[in-house]
């Protein structure tokens, strides 16, 4: 018992993993969590409320790579859950997948500077609010104004995601 801790431990190597990021990550969720539900939920213009919390996933994302994108994408997901009536488990879902996804292109296909995240961030804002388009489908009957809608959250959050791109440049070694 005592050899297979030692092993998975070594396997884990905890050395790689910097605290102090950690801790800078989480608290730059939770203060982007806390900006949604106190201030931008009062701002609706044109009747949409701008929805943030995508653009800060996919940062995460993008510079700490998908896995650990996904486990951060997982809690803010749950969180968003607890803090949103609406959904369920919703946010638990599409917030992990969204991070994973923004971290496998980075690390593949496209780069981490600006322009980058602002078309995954685009991309991550359009299917959340597609998503929330869905769940409301399921419950409701269709409407066009339901497409206009999410096209017009998508537009107005995609202003307010750019300044969530410094911070985590900003912790990358």
């Amino acid at each position: 018992m005592r050899n297979q801790l030692k092993d998975l431990f070594k396997r884990i190597n905890l050395k790689k993993i910097n605290l102090r990021r950690l801790l800078l990550y989480a608290l730059y969720l939770f203060l982007t969590m806390v900006l949604q539900n106190m201030i931008l939920t009062h701002v609706r213009p044109l009747g949409v409320c701008p929805f943030i919390l995508p653009a800060a996933v996919v940062a995460v994302g993008m510079f700490e790579g998908s896995a650990w994108g996904a486990v951060f994408g997982l809690v803010m997901g749950i969180y968003a859950d607890m803090a949103f009536v609406d959904t369920t488990i919703g946010f638990a879902l599409v917030f992990p997948a969204l991070a994973f996804g923004a971290g496998f292109v980075a690390q593949f296909f496209i780069n981490r500077r600006f322009f980058g995240y602002m078309v995954v961030a685009a991309a991550a804002l359009l299917i959340t609010s597609l998503m929330q388009m869905l769940w409301v489908l399921v419950s409701d009957s269709w409407s066009t104004g339901m497409l206009t809608t999410a096209l017009l959250q998508t537009l107005w959050s995609l202003p307010l995601a750019a300044p969530l791109y410094f911070p985590p440049a900003r912790w990358i070694d």
